[in-house]
């Protein structure tokens, strides 16, 4: 792969301590969410990679409409991220809510959607290593 772009972030103290990218754009404390025990003060890797793989997959859908012709511009996407035990470790699963506008009927929605999963590098990196479903909304 020839890289367009490198992202570097340094998280210090795990789920416990603060995440900076090399930009300072992100500066976050981070913190583990009372569901796991902790104080759910900050943000939390769950909520990171949902943000991304969202964006992410709305590029995407919006790539893949364009190519059709269909106008998806105000298609969201919300990644909900679970996290819990998997074997000896934790695994995590994704469920990806894509809903479209009014004016894109279901079949071309449910066709493009299923090309975005295709395209996005968030599904690309996690197809075969994490259950990813998509709903239509």
């Amino acid at each position: 792969m020839d890289a367009l772009y490198t992202a570097v972030a340094t998280a210090t103290h795990g789920r416990d301590g603060r995440a900076v990218s090399s930009d300072g754009v992100i500066d976050l404390q981070l913190g583990i969410p009372a569901a796991m025990g902790g104080n759910g003060q900050g943000s939390n890797p769950e909520q990171l990679f949902a943000a991304g793989y969202a964006a992410c997959f709305g590029s995407a859908l919006g790539l893949v409409g364009r190519q059709a012709k269909a106008d998806v511009a105000d298609a969201a996407v919300t990644a909900e991220v679970s996290i819990g035990k998997q074997g000896e470790g934790f695994g995590l699963s994704v469920v990806l809510r894509v809903e479209l506008p009014d004016t894109v009927d279901a079949a071309t929605g449910r066709k493009l959607v299923e090309m975005a999963h295709q395209v996005c590098p968030y599904s690309n990196a996690t197809r075969g290593n994490i259950d990813v479903d998509l709903v239509i909304e």
